[in-house]
């Protein structure tokens, strides 16, 4: 767990990167695209290394591979749309759905069976040559030894499964999208013999697909026959139980009659049929005995009925005695009616008028007896539907069991008749042979091999070391924890960036260059020395420690270099050595260290004794002295704070050149008697963790740091670079010019 760290509040230095740039930015504020260019420029060895490690791979291997031959042959699968009969029960339902038919097709060209049968066809189980060709021969299975140039036959099964296998591992079956089409392509070294294997699959396909088929016929028809024997036993029997039972039950039916319409009547029985015929009689002699009601009710009645006046008779005699009562009327005219011929025309009236009364008379009991006569047939009637009545209730109580049997009858007909007729059906499909598929090209040599494709193996090579040479170069980035750049010291430590200090040119000491006013790590220190301005309410802090995680971090530079800031901005400045077990001041200062530090904390009072100047740089400095035994039991007393106590006296700031905190207890001892911590850390020199579990030993030392200190920094390395490249230079190059 992360220890917080006791810094000083404020920022030295930093500053949001600008959402302008057009970029994402991540959580430091750098652009993400920046940030992966950046990580491909600092590891671009990487990237290419495995490029062009890649593409050499490639290279060598498309050189050493055998040249592959690949003849392709296309065929039509259509949808067996014109199969002749479709037999439900028997043959598998198919309709499923195109999209599972062809699914189904393209597998039956991936099938096993499939491939075993193109090895027999071209003879490839005994053929030595196939398996060299495929080197498959080189296999020290037993099965494969030559015995006088041949194959054993007793290794032909294990010969057949590897035959298989190497069809099916170079066929391949391509169907062209949104048609028919399906190409099947063979490879192999040989171009004539993938020619001759891609026909071949696909005549054997097509062989095997009727193969199919007919053998689905013909078990259909076995199926059919023993289905047809079955329900022609059943259809007996249920005709047998109906004849039996309707002679037990006396039931007679006339049979079912086809009418010239085409229509059908059901079979029933003479009782119903009788019923019905009576019926409509009594209906008839109903009406009939209504109708003489009728008319013998009118001839009942006063005047004449219309029986009487519609006899041709009687209108015969009534027109002649109309005739004579005109002559009669004539004649009364002229004479009396004592006339002779008057009296002789009234007697043929009254003679007339009698002849029609009397036949009006027959005409009207001629009425009344065509009544009676269709009352009596009426009654007669009614009486015998009434009895036929309680004989068809009667015989439909025991019909009911008839009426099952009849049923049973007419089904199991029904499924003999479709039987038999799906039987002739299949009869007549059996010589037919139904294809759904076509060739339609062969297979031709190929005359260029297929494989190896120099360009497109180059080119995936390429795609694959750049990806691995990229995947390489994030996870080194991933996995440096070195702190790359000013802005992870505060983000990844915690520590407020005091200032970065570019590394010290080649051929160059620090002394050398510190003491160049005009170089850029000379600015980076003023900067530095200015950030600590702002770390105190007093400024500048008067006594500090400058220390780092592990040796050669830079710390002893940056404490020589604080120290001559201070001094050229004309404060009295001491330097005092700390590192008593790798003391370094004295190099700078070109003495020795026989008397320092260590002679004052071991009870030596003379301070000024051990106290030399540096004239080039302008301060005083105080070497480590005699390395101590143990230099940690030195600084466990009082003798180091009373020293800074009377430096303080004649100096403003007194800079103290700690060890380092790893490993060692010196340096928790100084920084708890100084004012703060100025902490160093080296550009890509030292894992953050490092410097975190180095930190947290100082705060459990209640020091107080000010701040960091990047060192050795190299714009041109950082994971960014964002800023970092403009700075202590500026103007430098004009000035240059300008002179």
């Amino acid at each position: 767990m992360d220890m917080p760290i006791r810094t000083v509040a404020g920022r030295a230095q930093g500053g949001a990167a600008n959402p302008l740039l057009g970029a994402t930015p991540t959580d430091d504020g750098h652009p993400l695209l920046r940030q992966y260019l950046r990580i491909a420029q600092r590891w671009k060895w990487v990237i290419l290394a495995a490029a062009v490690a890649g593409v050499l791979l490639g290279l060598i291997i498309t050189l050493l591979m055998t040249p592959q031959y690949t003849a392709s042959s296309t065929i039509e699968i259509s949808r067996e749309s014109d199969q002749v009969t479709n037999f439900q029960g028997i043959e598998r339902d198919v309709e499923l759905g195109d999209q599972e038919f062809y699914q189904t097709q393209y597998g039956l060209l991936k099938a096993r069976a499939l491939a075993a049968r193109v090895a027999n066809d071209l003879r490839l189980v005994d053929d030595p040559a196939f398996f060299a060709l495929f080197d498959a021969a080189e296999n020290e299975n037993e099965a494969f030894r030559l015995v006088n140039g041949r194959y054993t036959a007793q290794g032909r099964p294990v010969r057949q499964r590897a035959a298989e296998e190497i069809l099916l591992e170079n066929v391949s079956i391509d169907p062209t999208r949104l048609s028919r089409l399906v190409t099947v392509s063979f490879t192999s070294a040989d171009p004539q013999f993938s020619a001759r294997v891609a026909d071949a699959w696909v005549e054997n396909f097509i062989e095997s697909n009727l193969e199919r088929k007919v053998q689905a016929t013909a078990y259909g028809r076995e199926v059919l026959q023993r289905q047809l024997a079955e329900y022609k036993d059943r259809l007996d029997e249920s005709q047998r139980q109906l004849v039996a039972y309707a002679s037990n039950q006396q039931i007679i039916n006339l049979p079912a009659q086809s009418g010239g319409d085409g229509t059908t009547t059901q079979e029933r029985s003479i009782v119903a049929d009788d019923l019905a015929s009576l019926n409509a009689a009594l209906n008839e002699a109903t009406a009939d005995r209504i109708a003489a009601e009728a008319r013998a009710r009118r001839s009942g009645g006063a005047g004449a009925s219309s029986e009487a006046l519609s006899n041709n008779a009687i209108n015969n005699l009534r027109q002649r005695r109309a005739e004579l009562a005109a002559e009669y009327q004539q004649l009364m005219v002229r004479f009396e009616p004592g006339y002779p011929a008057a009296q002789a025309i009234q007697s043929q009236i009254d003679q007339l008028d009698r002849s029609i009364a009397r036949e009006e008379s027959r005409v009207a009991n001629s009425v009344q007896a065509e009544y009676q006569q269709a009352l009596q047939r009426e009654q007669a009637l009614r009486e015998r539907v009434s009895s036929l009545k309680q004989d068809f209730l009667d015989l439909r109580r025991r019909s009911i069991q008839y009426n099952i049997f009849q049923q049973e009858v007419d089904t199991n007909r029904a499924l003999y008749d479709g039987l038999l007729q799906r039987f002739k059906e299949i009869g007549v499909a059996g010589g037919v042979g139904v294809n759904n598929i076509a060739i339609v090209d062969t297979a031709e040599v190929p005359e260029r091999p297929s494989s190896p494709r120099l360009l497109l193996n180059l080119a995936i090579s390429l795609i694959a070391g750049l990806g691995i040479g990229i995947l390489a170069a994030l996870g080194r980035e991933q996995l440096d924890e070195a702190i790359a750049d000013p802005a992870e010291v505060e983000r990844r430590l915690g520590l407020p960036l005091l200032g970065s200090v570019p590394r010290v040119p080649a051929g160059e000491t620090p002394r050398e260059t510190l003491l160049d006013r005009k170089s850029e790590i000379v600015d980076a220190y003023i900067a530095i020395q200015t950030n600590l301005a702002f770390t105190t309410e007093h400024g500048v802090p008067r006594s500090l420690a400058v220390t780092s995680t592990r040796p050669a971090e830079g710390k002893s530079t940056t404490a020589l270099a604080l120290a001559a800031a201070l001094a050229r901005a004309g404060k009295r400045t001491i330097l005092v050595d700390g590192d008593m077990r790798s003391p370094s001041v004295h190099h700078l200062g070109g003495v020795d260290h026989e008397r320092g530090l260590s002679n004052y904390l071991a009870g030596d009072d003379d301070i000024q004794s051990l106290i030399f100047t540096m004239p080039d740089f302008g301060f005083s400095a105080m070497t480590a002295g005699p390395i101590p035994p143990n230099a940690a039991e030195l600084l466990t007393g009082n003798r180091f704070s009373q020293l800074l106590s009377e430096l303080l006296q004649s100096y403003d700031h007194v800079v103290v050149d700690s060890p380092p905190v790893m490993g060692l207890a010196d340096a928790p001892l100084i920084a708890s008697r100084v004012e703060g911590v100025v902490y160093a850390v080296e550009s890509h020199g030292i894992r953050a963790t490092q410097v975190k579990t180095a930190l947290a030993r100082l705060v459990a030392a209640n020091a107080r740091i000010f701040g960091g200190v990047l060192t050795k920094f190299e714009s041109r390395k950082a994971h960014y670079g964002y800023g970092y490249d403009y700075g202590y230079g500026y103007g430098r190059d004009e000035g240059v010019k300008a002179a």
